[in-house]
């Protein structure tokens, strides 16, 4: 090796000793934190959260048309991309009232086989995630109406979000017997 490369050579050796002397440390290997995520939404003054696998989508209230003879919580049937959509008040069906202007309103749509329905919510309040060991099986306080439907909570801040299954609610008889009788 010539006098000169041997000179570049250890050049670049002093180089490479400064650098590793003046580099930081990585930071230590941190344990990874797994989310759940879901839909959040308000009813009844409460935050819920719906798995994200139930909702398609999210819409304004459409236009839609009365059923005559349905009870009081199916609100009708709207046209929705060429596609009819059933709308039910949430609230309503769980026996509640909701102080929100129904124009203000949101539907959470739950599509799934050959139920294509959007339930109108008070307000979405977006994407939430949730750490999953903040996930609690049984809330310290539960409304009997809202209870079957309901898979545990997720706690944030002190406040519990109730995860709350459109899919659960489709499958209540009740649910799905929208015609008023006698």
């Amino acid at each position: 090796m010539s006098a000169t490369a041997s000179a570049a050579y250890i050049q670049l050796a002093d180089y490479n000793r400064r650098c590793r002397e003046q580099a930081k440390d990585l930071p230590m290997q941190q344990d990874a934190v797994s989310y759940w995520s879901g839909v959040g939404f308000v009813m009844d003054g409460k935050k819920y959260v719906a798995p994200l696998d139930e909702v398609s989508e999210i819409l304004s209230v459409p236009a839609y048309t009365r059923i005559p003879g349905a009870r009081s919580w199916m609100k009708g049937v709207a046209n929705v991309r060429g596609r009819l959509m059933t709308v039910m008040d949430l609230s309503g069906f769980l026996e509640k009232s909701s102080p929100v202007q129904e124009k203000r309103r949101r539907l959470l749509v739950l599509d799934q086989d050959d139920l294509y329905t959007g339930m109108t919510v008070d307000e979405v309040l977006g994407m939430q995630h949730f750490p999953i060991d903040e996930f609690v099986e049984s809330l310290p306080v539960s409304d009997s109406s809202v209870t079957p439907f309901v898979r545990g909570a997720y706690r944030r801040d002190g406040e519990y979000w109730s995860v709350f299954s459109l899919t659960r609610l489709a499958e209540d008889p009740r649910f799905m017997q929208v015609a008023r009788t006698g």
